[in-house]
C-alpha cells in the first residue's frame, strides 16, 4: 500500500486529507510538526511527503534539507498558504516535486500525489538486467533476454550508463523503452538525483513548452502564478522524453538550444536559466523518415543520437519467448493465487507461431488472461485469449487465437464479454487493478467506436472526444488500434509487469 506523510500544524487540514484518502489504496500518516514528521520519514519510509511551509520551531524549508539527507528520492509536495508561494517555488529549484496552495482542492491533491507516487516508483523500483529470471528482485522489474539481440542491448546500457551523454532509444511499442531508460538512470552517476518521465504525445501541444520550461505569472491565460518547468525541476537528474517524435516543431528548436547549451527561458520570461539535466529520449517512429519529410529537425536528431540503443522486436529475439513466458507465469501465479506449472504443447505452438506485433507487453497480457481463464495447473489452447495473427503469416502456419476485437469490446456493441460481465468475472477471479482494466476496456471501445464513425479521421475523432490529436495518437498507439477499413486492436493489459 502507498504511504503518504502529511506534516501540517493545522489539524483541520490533516483531518480533511484523512477523509480524502479514506477508502483509497493510500495510507495517510500525519504529523503536527517537523520533528515528529522527520521521525516518521526515518521509520516509515513514506512514498510521498506533503509538507507545510509555515511550521512552528522548524520550518518546512528547513525540514526539507534533512528530508533530502534521509531520503533523497522522496517526492516532496509543499502546502503553501497566502504569501508563501514564492518560497515554495524557490524550493522546487532545490528539488521539491511541486506545491499546492491553500485552500486545498481534493482533485488536485489526489492527482498530484498519484503522479508523485509514479515518479517515486520509476526512481526506486530496481530494474534487473539479466538472462536469468531467478535474479529478479521480488519488488523489481526485469529486462530478461538470452538472445544475442538482447545481449547487445545489455552491453549498450552498461557502456553508456556512466557516460553523461544523451541517449536515444528506438524500438517498437511494447519492447521496453522505459525500462531501458530507468536502467540507464539507476546505473548512472545521477542515480541519487531526480528521474522524471514525460510523454511528449500525451500533453497538449499548447502546454508542452510550459511543462518543459515553466512559465511566468501572467504569461498566458490561466497562468496565475509562476511555474517551474520539468528541466529546471530535474536539474542534477535525468529526464526521460518518451514519444520524442511527436514533439512539435517550435519546441524542437528550443530543445536543440537546451541540448547545446543547457540553457532555457520560462514562457513569458527573459531570464536565462542554466540547467544540468541528462536527457534520455525514446520513440517508436522512424525519425530519419520524419527528417526527410521535414517533420523533425535533422540537427536535433544528431544531438539526440549521442548514443543510440535499438530494441529488437520480440519476434527477432531467438530463445527469449520461453524465458519470458516462465517469468510471467511465476509472477502472475503469485499475484493471482494460481498454480499453473505448464502450457500444453498445442497452446505453446500457438504462442510460438504468433509474431507478437505488441511485443513483450502483448505477451504479458495474453499470459495474464490465460491464467485468469485456467482452472487447473495447465494452460490449454482454450485458455488463450483472442489475438490477431500477423498478415505476414499464412493461415496454414498460424493458429489463430481469434479476432481480438471480439473480447475487447470493439464491435458496434459491447460483445459477449461486456463491461458488466467482465467486472463480475474479475471480482470472482481475484487480483488487483480492476479500475485500470475496466477503464482500459471502456476506452478501447469508445475510441474504436468514434474512429469507425469518422472513417478513421483522427482530427474529427479528436474533436468529438474533446482531446487533442496528439493525445488521440498516443492512445491509438498505446492501445494498438489499427486504422484501416476496419478499426482493430491488439490485445493489451492495463496492469503490466515491467519486463522485456
Amino acid at each position: 500500500m502507498t504511504k503518504v506523510l502529511a506534516i501540517d500544524d493545522d489539524r483541520t487540514v490533516l483531518r480533511m486529507l484523512a477523509r480524502w484518502f479514506e477508502g483509497t489504496e493510500t495510507e495517510l500518516i500525519t504529523a503536527a510538526n517537523a520533528q515528529e514528521g522527520l521521525e516518521v520519514v526515518r521509520t516509515e519510509r513514506p512514498d510521498v511527503l506533503l509538507l507545510d511551509i509555515m511550521l512552528p520551531e522548524l520550518s518546512g524549508l528547513e525540514a526539507y534539507e534533512t528530508v533530502r539527507k534521509l531520503d533523497p528520492k522522496l517526492p516532496v509536495i509543499y502546502i503553501t498558504g497566502h504569501g508563501s508561494s514564492e518560497m515554495a517555488i524557490e524550493s522546487m529549484k532545490l528539488g521539491a516535486y511541486d506545491y499546492l496552495q491553500k485552500p486545498l482542492d481534493k482533485e488536485k491533491v489526489l492527482d498530484l500525489v498519484g503522479r508523485a507516487v509514479e515518479m517515486r516508483r520509476l526512481m526506486s523500483v530496481p530494474v534487473a538486467v539479466s538472462q536469468d529470471a531467478a535474479v529478479v528482485p521480488s519488488n523489481g522489474d526485469a529486462m530478461l533476454g538470452q538472445s544475442e539481440a538482447m545481449q547487445r542491448v545489455f552491453k549498450a546500457i552498461g557502456r553508456v550508463a556512466q557516460q553523461d551523454v544523451t541517449v536515444l532509444i528506438q524500438g517498437d511499442s511494447g519492447t521496453g523503452k522505459e525500462l531501458v531508460a530507468r536502467a540507464i538512470y539507476q546505473h548512472s552517476s545521477r542515480a541519487d538525483g531526480p528521474f522524471l518521465a514525460v510523454n511528449c504525445a500525451a500533453i497538449p501541444e499548447t502546454l508542452l513548452e510550459s511543462e518543459f520550461f515553466g512559465h511566468e505569472k501572467g504569461s498566458f491565460t490561466g497562468a496565475d502564478s509562476r511555474r517551474i518547468g520539468k528541466f529546471e525541476q530535474c536539474s542534477g537528474g535525468t529526464i526521460f522524453l518518451d514519444e520524442i517524435g511527436d514533439m512539435p516543431p517550435l519546441l524542437q528548436s528550443k530543445m536543440l538550444r537546451l541540448l547545446q547549451e543547457q540553457k532555457i527561458e520560462r514562457v513569458g520570461g527573459n531570464q536565462t536559466i542554466t540547467t544540468d539535466v541528462r536527457i534520455v529520449a525514446a520513440t517508436n517512429r522512424d525519425l530519419d523518415a520524419l527528417v526527410r519529410e521535414d517533420k523533425f529537425r535533422e540537427d536535433l536528431l544528431y544531438r539526440l543520437k549521442g548514443f543510440l540503443i535499438c530494441l529488437p522486436p520480440l519476434r527477432q529475439r531467438d530463445g527469449d519467448l520461453h524465458l519470458l513466458i516462465n517469468h510471467f507465469l511465476t509472477v502472475y501465479n503469485a499475484r493471482m493465487g494460481k498454480s499453473v506449472t505448464q502450457i500444453e504443447p498445442e497452446a505453446m505452438r500457438v504462442l510460438e507461431n504468433y509474431d507478437w506485433p505488441g511485443n513483450v507487453r502483448e505477451l504479458e497480457s495474453v499470459l495474464k488472461q490465460a491464467l485468469i481463464n485456467s482452472t487447473g495447473t495447465v494452460i490449454t489452447k482454450d485458455c488463450l485469449p483472442e489475438v490477431r495473427c500477423s498478415q505476414q503469416m499464412g493461415e496454414e502456419s498460424c493458429t489463430t487465437l481469434e479476432d481480438s476485437s471480439a473480447q475487447d469490446g470493439l464491435g458496434d456493441h459491447m460483445p459477449r464479454h461486456d463491461l458488466s460481465s467482465f467486472i463480475e468475472h474479475r471480482l470472482t477471479s481475484g487480483g488487483g487493478n480492476l479500475h485500470a482494466e475496466a477503464t482500459a476496456m471502456m476506452e478501447r471501445y469508445l475510441l474504436t467506436r468514434v474512429l469507425r464513425e469518422t472513417g478513421g479521421n483522427q482530427s474529427v475523432a479528436a474533436k468529438i472526444l474533446g482531446i487533442t490529436r496528439g493525445s488521440l495518437r498516443n492512445k491509438i498507439r498505446s492501445l494498438r488500434l489499427s486504422i484501416d477499413h476496419v478499426i482493430t486492436v491488439d490485445n493489451d493489459d492495463p496492469d503490466p509487469v515491467s519486463a522485456v
